[in-house]
């Protein structure tokens, strides 16, 4: 197939990648604790504010990586 053919290949994946991605973010809103979980970092003053979601990432990182791990089990 040659390098084009691979490449070809990589951008498709990557594009398919984006959709499901940009697809999570517009159902993101829907979900009433995704963002707000105990343990998520918010600091509002009057001119500034800073808001870390680290529960959020946490759960998350286990959601795919458990999706992960189960497709790798073929």
């Amino acid at each position: 197939m040659g390098e084009l053919g691979a490449f070809g290949k990589i951008l498709i994946f990557f594009g398919i990648v984006m959709i499901v991605v940009g697809g999570f973010f517009l159902i993101c809103n829907k979900i009433p604790f995704l963002g707000k979980l105990p343990g998520d970092i918010a600091v509002q003053n009057k001119n500034f504010g800073f808001y870390f979601p680290i529960t959020t990432c946490i759960v998350i990182s286990i959601i795919i990586s458990l999706i992960m791990w189960l497709f790798g089990k073929r």
